[in-house]
């Protein structure tokens, strides 16, 4: 038989990929930008090493929230992922407010959207059930909107003892974290079916493996994670809570890391006298297990985004109106 081979579309044609830029060029022409423009840079523990090196502001979501109202330059740029551009522009609404790429989504977010959220809280009102929404700070601006509390993983166990002894717990989107908030505070919860890709795919055989090859290291877990990975953990928390406690601990240790890959770079800065290694998590498109637990989102963000949104003043998080319900909610939870 014989084969016709016929050349692709154009369409299908992989198109290449720009030349690379020195990282140190970059930077420089970045913080030239950042004093032309009035601007702040901003960015999450999960973002790469490098752009964590030249924000102005590095932490979790709860710091850098309140990092976000302390800015004083009329423009911030958040390299993070939208629902956190999204906060920053409802904390400082006269402010220009610019993400790398308007791309960076979360899978905690996607998985509640706002019009299934507002059906399901109707039903549990028409089968008379009295509750508050807690949200945890993944979600987009218009799921805030509609919810009664606003938490992080550095201050949920706080605001769920301020929920009233009387209301139910309505938890979204994570139902990992609500799972584990339950067992800490005692509190019964309705739990939001939600996860996230990236802590939800750890290899519990793996970390088994590994700690029985690191004889004394410890295990640390963002709550995100499965039961399966807390259980066998000494330290559960969100990534200020890992970085606070590596630099309490004087004596050299080698810590099994269950979270985000990047959240090596800050660990290793604030505590150099110990060893990380990141727990490996499962392909899902081949079942074999690596240690690159990277979030797709974050990973977008680059030093090429951040110097040019800064030149072109985009992409830019623009006001909604459903912005000022939100905002109401994220002050008395992460403010007050």
């Amino acid at each position: 038989m014989n084969l016709q081979i016929l050349p692709p579309a154009a369409s299908q044609i992989p198109t290449q990929d720009p030349p690379a830029e020195d990282p140190l060029d970059l930077m420089e022409e970045i913080d030239a930008l950042k004093k032309e423009k009035d601007a702040t840079i901003l960015a999450h523990f999960y973002v790469d090493g490098d752009i964590q090196d030249i924000a102005d502001f590095t932490g979790d979501s709860l710091k850098l929230a309140r990092d976000a109202t302390r800015v004083s330059t009329s423009t911030i740029v958040f390299a993070g992922v939208h629902f956190m551009g999204e906060s920053a522009k409802i904390m400082n609404p006269q402010k220009k407010v610019l993400i790398p790429d308007l791309h960076a989504g979360c899978s905690l977010a996607d998985s509640c959207p706002p019009d299934q959220l507002a059906a399901f809280q109707q039903q549990l009102r028409e089968n008379g059930r009295n509750f508050h929404t807690v949200a945890y700070i993944n979600t987009s601006a218009a799921v805030k909107s509609l919810v009664d509390w606003i938490v992080t993983s550095g201050n949920a166990r706080e605001i769920i003892d301020r929920v009233p002894a009387d209301k139910e717990i309505l938890f979204v989107p994570d139902q990992h974290l609500g799972r584990y908030l339950m067992e800490v505070t005692g509190r019964r919860m309705i739990l939001w079916p939600g996860a996230c890709m990236v802590h939800e795919v750890f290899s519990i055989q793996d970390l088994i493996r590994i700690r029985r090859q690191n004889p004394g290291c410890l295990v640390m877990a963002h709550p995100e994670c499965p039961q399966n990975i807390l259980e066998i953990s000494d330290v559960v928390g969100g990534t200020e809570k890992m970085r606070q406690f590596v630099i309490q601990r004087q004596q050299p240790t080698t810590f099994l890391v269950a979270t985000e890959a990047t959240m090596i770079h800050p660990l290793q800065k604030a505590a150099p006298q110990h060893t990380f290694i990141p727990v490996p998590g499962i392909l899902a498109s081949s079942g074999e297990t690596c240690a690159c637990n990277r979030c797709p989102h974050m990973a977008r963000n680059t030093l090429q985004k951040i110097r040019d949104c800064l030149k072109t003043g985009g992409p830019e998080i623009l006001w909604q109106d459903y912005f000022s319900k939100a905002r109401e909610v994220l002050d008395r939870s992460l403010l007050q």
